[in-house]
C-alpha cells in the first residue's frame, strides 16, 4: 500500500432512525469543495453507523437502510464527489456495535460471565451492547462488505469497534469445551477471546482480499499496543484513536505511537474538532490545540486525522471547515519535511502493558512517568515490548514492574555483553513469582523481610494517602548531581534490596523512625526520617543502574522533581551524548526525524501549555513563543553541511564540534522544524 495522506477527516455519522430528512442538504459538490477548500485529501464516510443504519441504496439488507434517508445513495455520491476532487474515500463500517442487530438477534451478544449483555444496561441510552464475532453475526458482516467491495469504489475499510471480549454466550462457551477448554475459568475465556479476535482479523481481511487487493484494512480497538501488533498482517496500516479531551488525555498519543511506528506499517493518529469527545455536535475545539495536536502528530511520524460528526442534514459545517482549514494548510506546508520519516532514538522503554499491568485504552501509570520524564529532558526513545531488536537502542527502561524470565534475562544479558545498558526500577527485575531477581545483572538481591501493611500486603510500589509508609533517598556523588546531598522522600517503598559483591551503592534508603498506622504517626503525612539506613536504594553494577523505588510510577503521581534529576543523572552516566539537547523550558518537546531518501534530518520543536482549566479536560488556548533556544545534535556520524528553518527557508548559522553540532534557533512560536542537510 502506498503511503498515507497527511489531512484525513473521519466523518462519525451514526444518527438515530427517529430523525428524518436525513441528507436533505447535502449537495455533493459542495461537500467535496467543501473538504478541498480545508486542504482534505481523504475522508471516511459511513456505510454502517453503530445504531445499525445502512447509508446507500443496499440491496443485500435493504430493511437498514436509513428510514430517513432522503438520498438513498448518500455514500456513493460522497464518494464519487471526493474522487473529482482527488480525495481518497475510506469506508466506515461498525463490528461490534450495532444497535438494530444487538435488538434482533439477542442471542449474538457478548455476554458477561453472569449472563448479561456485556457494556450495556436495558435502560442505559446507548448502542454498547456488543456483539460477538464468534456467532452467526460473523457472516452477515461478510455478506455487509462483499456488497460494498462488490458495489461501491473503495479506498479502504475501517471496521470500528474490534476489539477482545471476555464473552460467555452460548457459541464461546460451545467452542471453548470443544478447544478444551474451561469455560467457567476467567484466563482459559481470555486466551479464547485473545485467539477469537485474531482469527476473527485474518479471516475478514483475506476475505476483503478475494475482491479488492489493494484497498486499506484496519480494525480498530481506540488503541495499538502489545496484543494489536502480533496482528499486524492483518492491518494495511495503523490508526491511532487518542482524543486528548476525551479518555485519552495528552500522554496518550506520544506513548502509542512511539511503540506503533516501530512495526513497517504507515501510522494515521485521531484527534477530533470537537471541544470534548466523539459526538459533541456543534462544538470547537481551540485553534491552538488543534494545532498542537496535528503538529505533534508530524513530529512523532504520523499522519493526521480530525474527527467531525456530520450532522443529520448532511451538510458540512463551514465553521468546522475554517477552523480545520486554518491548521491542514499548516501541515500541508510541513509534509515535504514530514514524509517517509525515521525517528532518531537513543532509548527504548518497555510497555507494561505487555505483561497484563494495563487495561483497555489505559497506560501504566509507571510508562506514563516515564514518558513525562524522557520528553521534559529532551531525551529521544520508543516505547518497546520484548520481542523488539534491543540493538536499536543505547539504553534500555525498564519502569517499576516489568519483570524478567530466563529467556529475557539471556536477551538483556547479549544486549549488556554488546555494550548497551540498562535502568530498572522497583519491581522491575523481579522473576514472575516476584520472590527473587530474574534479572541477574541488576546487582541487588531482595532482602528475606520486605515489609508488609497490617493487612498483609507488600507495600513496595504501592500508594498510600498519607504516604505511610514512605522512605528517603540520601544520594551521593554524581547520581546527586544538581541535587542537596541530604535526605529525599519517596512517597511509595521501594523493593527492599541489598547489593552484591561488586555492585556500587549510589544512594542508601533511610528509614522514618516509624511507619505511619494509628498506633504511631507524625504529623499529617509520614514520619520524618531517622537517619538510620535500611536498604540500598540505588545501585550500580557495571551497564546497569537500579532504583529501587518505583520513581517512574511515583513521578506520574506528584512529579517529584527530584525522581526526574535522578534518572537523568542515571542516563547520563550511559549516554553522555543524546541525540538532542537543548536550553529550552521543559515544557518544550522536542524530536529528531530522518528522511533518508532526502539526505536531511528535521528536528520538531512545538511549545504549547495545557492547562488543567476545566475538572476533565486540559485546554490549550494561548501560544506563548519562545526565543533564542539553542540545540546541540548527535547526528551519529552523518556530516552536517546546511541547517535553515523550515518551511520558512531562512538558514541558521551553525557550528560543528567533537561530533555534535549547535545553531540557535530564534523563535519557536507554537511549532517549528529545522531542516539539517546531509552531504549527498
Amino acid at each position: 500500500m502506498k503511503e498515507l495522506p497527511f489531512r484525513e477527516i473521519h466523518l462519525d455519522f451514526h444518527t438515530s432512525p427517529d430523525i428524518g430528512a436525513v441528507g436533505s442538504r447535502f449537495d455533493p459538490e459542495e461537500f467535496a469543495a467543501t473538504l478541498a477548500a480545508a486542504h482534505v485529501n481523504s475522508i471516511s464516510c459511513f456505510a454502517r453507523c453503530h445504531h445499525g443504519m445502512i447509508y446507500y441504496d443496499s440491496k443485500v439488507n435493504p430493511e437498514r437502510v436509513h428510514p430517513g434517508l432522503v438520498r438513498k445513495d448518500l455514500l456513493r455520491e460522497q464518494i464519487e464527489a471526493c474522487h473529482r476532487h482527488g480525495i481518497r474515500v475510506p469506508i466506515y463500517t461498525t463490528v461490534q456495535w450495532d444497535q438494530l442487530t444487538a435488538r434482533e438477534h439477542p442471542e449474538w451478544l457478548v455476554r458477561n460471565e453472569d449472563g448479561s449483555v456485556h457494556g450495556q444496561k436495558p435502560y442505559e441510552p446507548g448502542f454498547y451492547g456488543s456483539l460477538c464475532v464468534n456467532t452467526p453475526y460473523r457472516d452477515f458482516l461478510k455478506a455487509h462488505v462483499k456488497e460494498i467491495l462488490q458495489t461501491l469504489p473503495t479506498d479502504g475499510l475501517f471496521f470500528d469497534i474490534v476489539g477482545t471480549r471476555d464473552c460467555s454466550c452460548e457459541y464461546c462457551r460451545k467452542a471453548m469445551t470443544e478447544k478444551g477448554l474451561e469455560p467457567h475459568k476467567r484466563e482459559d475465556r481470555l486466551a479464547f477471546a485473545t485467539s477469537l479476535i485474531g482469527e476473527f482479523m485474518r479471516d475478514m481481511s483475506a476475505f476483503v482480499r478475494l475482491y479488492n487487493k489493494d484497498c486499506g484494512i484496519f480494525y480498530n480497538a481506540s488503541t495499538i499496543g502489545p496484543v494489536e501488533t502480533p496482528l499486524a498482517d492483518a492491518f494495511s496500516h495503523f490508526e491511532l484513536e487518542s482524543l486528548p479531551s476525551g479518555v485519552w488525555g495528552y500522554q496518550n498519543f506520544p506513548l502509542v505511537m512511539r511503540y506503533a511506528r516501530n512495526f513497517g506499517l504507515d501510522c494515521l493518529s485521531h484527534t477530533g474538532k470537537f471541544h470534548t469527545e466523539w459526538g459533541d455536535f456543534h462544538s470547537f475545539k481551540n485553534r491552538a490545540a488543534l494545532e498542537f495536536e496535528c503538529f505533534h502528530m508530524l513530529a512523532l511520524n504520523a499522519k493526521c486525522l480530525i474527527g467531525d460528526q456530520l450532522e443529520p442534514s448532511g451538510r458540512l459545517s463551514p465553521a468546522v471547515y475554517d477552523l480545520i482549514g486554518s491548521v491542514y494548510s499548516q501541515v500541508e506546508a510541513k509534509e515535504p519535511w514530514c514524509s517517509g520519516t525515521r525517528a532518531l532514538v537513543d532509548i527504548g522503554v518497555f510497555d507494561p502493558k505487555e505483561f497484563g499491568l494495563a487495561k483497555g485504552l489505559s497506560l501504566d501509570d509507571s510508562l506514563i512517568g516515564v514518558g513525562r520524564m524522557l520528553q521534559e529532558s529532551g531525551q529521544q526513545f520508543d516505547v518497546i515490548d520484548t520481542r523488539s531488536d534491543f540493538s536499536r537502542y543505547r539504553v534500555l527502561v525498564l519502569p517499576d514492574s516489568i519483570p524478567v524470565n530466563p529467556e529475557l534475562d539471556a536477551k538483556l544479558a547479549r544486549y549488556l555483553a554488546a555494550g548497551g545498558s540498562v535502568i530498572a526500577s522497583c519491581e522491575s527485575g523481579l522473576d514472575e513469582t516476584g520472590g527473587a531477581f530474574g534479572f541477574k545483572a541488576a546487582g541487588v538481591r531482595l532482602l528475606p523481610d520486605q515489609t508488609r501493611d497490617l493487612a498483609g500486603n507488600l507495600v513496595r510500589g504501592r500508594y498510600y494517602d498519607r504516604h505511610d509508609y514512605a522512605d528517603y533517598l540520601l544520594p551521593k556523588g554524581p547520581i546527586a548531581s544538581g541535587l542537596p546531598e541530604t535526605e529525599h522522600v519517596m512517597y511509595m517503598k521501594g523493593a527492599e534490596v541489598e547489593a552484591e559483591a561488586g555492585s556500587e551503592v549510589l544512594a542508601d534508603a533511610v528509614l522514618p523512625y516509624y511507619n505511619r498506622d494509628y498506633r504511631h504517626f507524625c504529623s499529617h503525612r509520614q514520619a520524618p526520617s531517622s537517619g538510620i539506613r535500611g536498604y540500598a536504594g540505588i545501585v550500580k553494577r557495571g551497564r546497569v543502574i537500579y532504583f529501587a523505588h518505583p520513581i517512574f510510577r511515583q513521578y506520574d503521581r506528584n512529579a517529584p522533581h527530584w525522581c526526574k534529576v535522578l534518572f537523568r543523572n542515571a542516563l547520563d552516566m550511559f549516554l553522555p551524548d543524546p541525540v538532542l539537547r537543548h536550553s529550552g523550558p521543559s515544557g518544550l518537546i522536542a524530536t529528531v526525524n530522518e528522511q533518508e531518501k532526502e539526505k536531511r534530518l528535521v528536528a520538531h520543536l512545538l511549545y504549547y501549555v495545557p492547562e488543567r482549566r476545566s475538572k476533565n479536560i486540559d485546554i490549550i488556548e494561548d501560544v506563548i513563543p519562545l526565543f533564542g533556544v539553542k540545540l546541540s545534535i548527535n547526528p551519529q556520524g552523518r556530516k552536517i553541511r546546511s541547517v535553515s528553518l523550515v518551511p520558512q527557508g531562512a538558514k541558521l548559522p551553525f557550528t560543528s564540534e567533537s561530533g555534535r553540532i549547535e545553531f540557535v534557533i530564534p523563535e519557536i512560536n507554537g511549532h517549528q522544524m529545522v531542516c539539517m542537510d546531509l552531504d549527498k
